[in-house]
């Protein structure tokens, strides 16, 4: 399976892109732009990648822009799935802080190519696109910092700026995408598990 299918462990990688032809064309663009960039790739680079025509691109897709948006948007809405799933969970805050992060590290190193442009390409969507998206990152940021906030109201936590730590902790996260590599030494499972324990002790957490 390419890695710019994997969305987030389904059976069906993409399977919410209908028809296959529509998945085949999704599938060229992540590659496409992942090794290329955005603005550096043409429709007709990525036609060939899917084995079409450029005038088939266009039959599913009536811009570049609105397939990245369709990347875009389903990588988004997968990641905020797994935080949600995580931060409304049973657990102490430091369970679901670990567990939320463990998620989100092992889909951006798991899926790290399609992360690369979901997290990477939003400057090159339209004015329209990109306000829905940073709609979607906000609320991310806030499944992080709602936890946060719980963990200091219990007393699990020691931090006097939770804005900042929440920003941190999303970054440190969405980094692994850019530079993790499937031929390194470490499994998708083992970063995560290695994040989960620096955000526990970034938030000084109780042991």
């Amino acid at each position: 399976m390419s890695t710019a299918e994997d969305t987030g462990g389904d059976s069906a990688p993409w399977g919410e892109v209908t028809p296959e032809a529509a998945r085949r064309l999704l599938v060229a663009a992540v590659e496409a732009f992942a090794e290329r960039g955005y603005h550096a790739t043409t429709t007709r680079d990525i036609a060939g990648r899917a084995g079409m025509s450029p005038a088939a691109l266009y039959i599913h897709y009536k811009t570049k822009e609105e397939l990245l948006h369709r990347i875009s948007r389903i990588g988004h809405d997968r990641a905020l799935l797994l935080l949600e799933t995580a931060a409304d969970g049973e657990g102490t805050a430091s369970e679901r802080l670990a567990h939320a992060v463990r998620s989100f590290v092992r889909w951006h190193a798991e899926g790290h190519t399609t992360a690369r442009v979901v997290q990477y390409e939003l400057d090159a969507l339209g004015p329209e696109h990109r306000t829905e998206i940073v709609a979607l990152r906000r609320r991310s940021d806030a499944v992080i910092r709602r936890i946060i906030s719980e963990g200091v109201e219990a007393g699990e936590f020691d931090v006097p700026d939770i804005p900042g730590t929440t920003l941190a902790v999303l970054s440190l996260c969405i980094d692994v995408a850019r530079w993790f590599s499937a031929q390194g030494s470490r499994s998708p499972d083992e970063v995560g598990a290695l994040y989960a324990d620096l955000v526990l002790r970034m938030v000084a957490a109780q042991r």
